[in-house]
């Protein structure tokens, strides 16, 4: 007969102090932490989703981050003055000493820039949004806008890395991890966590970092789905390899990772099981959901001709609601190519064309299906532009440098409030002066409305507790509906 000491042991030679301290204690520790972190035993009880602190006001985000830094002040931050003052210096009192980037601290002069588009106010709401977006002008009463974000990246990889994780150094949990860390898959048969990007798109370059998940466990990594034949690498069987053998094959590699773990708990081998499984299941599943043709002419008219060419941002905006329908948590589309240092105008307008439709259609496709209620649209990008000229200004052209103090980002559905402004920035649209938001705060209310308390979503990493706020960071109350 067995010895009940020896459970978990394939043979008792292998029973030792330690192992046996070791496996007791984790199963304490298991039971204590299925206590605390078990949404079952909280919010579940509750009448909660599993994972939430409260009940949610979204399932799920669409983040369309605009990489390289949008100039707000040619899109929704209209500032008549700097129209009037086009071409006057930059006065020291708006600036106030604060730190420039190294392409324009040694200028010589600092001439204001006004913008060459014109701006309206539209619907009831009176959003004022300027001529480069026409699309996103007629569905001004759907969106929240933040006129008063702020970060202190004043560059750009800090700057990508500070919105993604809430730290401008690398190695930090992104949103989306943390998400897949703290409420899961809704679909077992896809990640929890996409990335699109957008092909041949020039700007700063993007690495797997900014979808990264950091000291969190691989699983929770963002997977990114490519435009190619493969839309995620080394998914497909070699060749001579069928189905019915990797399942085999996956089957045995997971009889011999539980031995493993029955002698000495690895998480390593724990997380190489469940990824080998996922990979499994999106051999069949990546397919179906990347399979655009059954979509009908009027869904291909409303995104524009370019959703029929893979791998462009209106595709993916396209994809992004395929995702969001099959059950995926966080799909971030990444769209380079914001950055004016020079040429702005001809460079926003070529932005502005390749993504305002796209995003519009987004936004009323999600509507139509009864989607946007609690489907979260985010748009922005890792900060904004100067007011000033960076370079040579000429009659019709100028460039802007980034500027960290005040930037513009929008939101739809999700539980945000329809048809309201939050914040203000001076009548130069340098200093913000009224409610400003820092990154942490737009983190900890993103998080809000997903039914999570930004200050008890943690992971214990080296001996402290992390979350994506860091220590920082309030819920901003206004923007709720």
């Amino acid at each position: 007969m067995k010895n009940p000491l020896c459970t978990g042991f394939e043979d008792p030679k292998d029973i030792t102090r330690r192992n046996f301290l070791n496996t007791f204690a984790m199963g304490l520790g298991g039971i204590a932490l299925a206590d605390m972190m078990n949404p079952l035993s909280a919010a579940t009880e509750q009448g909660f989703p599993m994972g939430t602190h409260f009940a949610p006001k979204a399932k799920r985000v669409i983040y369309l981050f605009q990489s390289g830094g949008p100039s707000q002040l040619d899109l929704f931050d209209h500032k008549p003055r700097l129209n009037a003052e086009h071409g006057k210096e930059l006065p020291d009192s708006v600036r106030n000493g604060q730190r420039l980037t190294g392409m324009s601290v040694n200028q010589a002069s600092l001439p204001l820039a006004g913008s060459p588009f014109e701006f309206k106010q539209h619907g009831s709401s009176g959003a004022t949004i300027s001529d480069l977006m026409p699309h996103l002008s007629g569905v001004a009463d759907d969106l929240c806008f933040i006129k008063s974000m702020h970060t202190e990246a004043i560059n750009h990889g800090p700057g990508v890395t500070m919105m993604q994780t809430g730290s401008q150094f690398p190695g930090r949990p992104t949103m989306g991890s943390w998400l897949s860390h703290g409420l899961g898959s809704m679909n077992e048969n896809l990640p929890s966590y996409v990335v699109l990007t957008t092909k041949g798109a020039k700007g700063q370059p993007l690495g797997s970092r900014y979808w990264g998940s950091g000291f969190l466990p691989g699983q929770h990594d963002g997977v990114r789905f490519r435009s190619d034949k493969d839309a995620v690498l080394y998914l497909n069987n070699p060749d001579g390899i069928s189905r019915d053998g990797r399942r085999a094959t996956i089957d045995h590699l997971e009889e011999l990772h539980q031995y493993q773990m029955k002698k000495h708990s690895d998480p390593v081998l724990e997380n190489q099981i469940q990824q080998y499984e996922m990979a499994f299941r999106l051999q069949a599943s990546v397919p179906e959901v990347t399979d655009m043709s059954g979509e009908s002419e009027a869904t291909y008219k409303l995104y524009g001709e370019d959703a029929r060419t893979p791998g462009t941002f209106a595709a993916n905006c396209l994809l992004a609601r395929r995702l969001a329908e099959k059950g995926v948590r966080f799909i971030q589309l990444f769209h380079s190519g914001w950055d004016g240092h020079s040429d702005l105008p001809k460079g926003i307008k070529n932005k502005t064309k390749q993504s305002d439709q796209a995003s519009v259609a987004l936004i009323k496709d999600l509507k139509s299906r009864g989607m946007l209620e609690d489907t979260l649209v985010v748009w922005g990008g890792e900060f904004g532009r100067t007011n000033y000229c960076q370079g040579k200004m000429t009659k019709d052209n100028f460039g802007r440098d980034h500027h960290p103090r005040s930037f513009t980002t929008w939101m739809a559905g999700g539980g945000v409030k329809p048809g309201y402004t939050h914040g203000r920035t001076d009548e130069y649209g340098y200093n913000i002066v009224q409610d400003p938001v820092h990154v942490h705060d737009f983190h900890a209310t993103l998080l809000h409305l997903l039914g999570i308390d930004h200050k008890r979503l943690t992971f214990k990493h080296q001996g402290r507790h992390f979350r994506l706020t860091d220590v920082h960071g309030h819920v901003v109350k206004e923007v709720l509906a």
